[in-house]
C-alpha cells in the first residue's frame, strides 16, 4: 500500500516510528489531535491530573490542551506525549517515577525536560518506560527488581538510557517488570520474574532486557500496567 501525505509518498508497513518521523517532518496529518480526560476513580496521589486528591465518579477534562497523542498509565501515576514530542507526567512520585528529578507528587501534567523526541510511554508500579524517535529505550523510577532494565537496582528520578541499541519501538510496564518490542518484531522483558511473568522459561529476575523466544512477529503490548499479554502480527 502506498499513501501520499502533503506531497510525500509513503509505502510498505507503517508503524509508530515511521509516523513519528513523518510528524517531526511536518508531513503527518493532525486529524487525531484531542484533549485528555480523567475518566474517574481513586485520586489520593493526584493521579487524575486535576490538581487535587478528590475521587471522581465521572469524566473530567485535564487542562485545556488539545495536542495530546499518546497516554501511558502506571499504578498511581500517568504519562503522556504531545504532538510536538514532549513528555509530561503527573501523580504519585514516591520512587521518582515522574522523571522530574525529585520525589514530590505532581497534581497536573508537568513537562519532563525539553526534548521533543519521545515516541511511546508506559508505567508500572513506581517506575516508567519510554522510547524515543531515534529508537532508544529509557526508564526511571523504582529499580529494586531490575525493572529499569539498565543493569542495576538503584532507583532513578530522571530518565536513564537502557543500553545503547536504537531499535526499540513499543514499551509496557507490568507490576515490577518491563516489556518492549523492537522494530524487528522481537519481544523482550526484564525485571521481576518470580511468577514467570517475563516469559523466558524461568522465575529469575533480570536487570537487563532478555529476549522472549525467537519469534519476530510480535506487534502489540498492553496499554496499561498490570497485564502481560502481547499480540503477534498474525493475530
Amino acid at each position: 500500500m502506498t499513501i501520499v501525505i502533503s506531497g510525500v509518498q509513503y509505502s510498505g508497513k507503517w508503524n509508530l516510528q515511521a509516523q513519528a518521523q513523518a510528524d517531526a517532518a511536518g508531513t503527518w496529518p493532525k486529524s487525531f489531535l484531542r484533549p485528555m480526560w480523567a475518566i474517574g476513580g481513586y485520586n489520593a496521589t493526584k493521579q487524575l491530573g486535576l490538581n487535587d486528591t478528590t475521587n471522581r465518579s465521572s469524566p473530567n477534562q485535564i487542562g485545556s490542551a488539545t495536542t495530546w497523542t499518546t497516554l501511558g498509565c502506571g499504578w498511581y501515576h500517568a504519562l503522556a506525549i504531545k504532538t510536538n514530542g514532549t513528555l509530561w507526567t503527573w501523580g504519585d512520585n514516591n520512587k521518582g517515577q515522574l522523571g522530574n528529578g525529585n520525589t514530590t507528587n505532581g497534581g497536573v501534567p508537568a513537562q519532563i525536560g525539553a526534548l521533543t523526541t519521545w515516541l511511546a510511554v508506559s508505567g508500572g508500579y513506581g517506575f516508567s518506560l519510554a522510547t524515543k524517535t531515534d529508537g532508544t529505550l529509557w526508564a526511571w523510577g523504582e529499580a529494586g527488581y531490575g525493572q529499569l532494565g539498565n543493569g542495576a537496582t538503584v532507583d532513578k528520578s530522571s530518565p536513564v538510557q537502557v543500553g545503547a541499541l536504537t531499535n526499540w519501538l513499543k514499551v509496557a510496564g507490568n507490576y515490577e517488570a518491563g516489556y518492549s518490542i523492537k522494530t524487528d518484531g522481537t519481544l523482550w522483558s526484564w525485571g521481576k520474574g518470580d511468577n514467570g511473568q517475563l516469559g523466558v522459561g524461568n522465575t529469575t529476575n533480570y536487570s537487563s532486557p532478555v529476549q522472549v523466544g525467537a519469534l519476530t512477529t510480535w506487534a502489540k503490548l498492553p496499554p496499561v500496567a498490570g497485564f502481560e499479554p502481547a499480540l503477534k502480527s498474525d493475530q
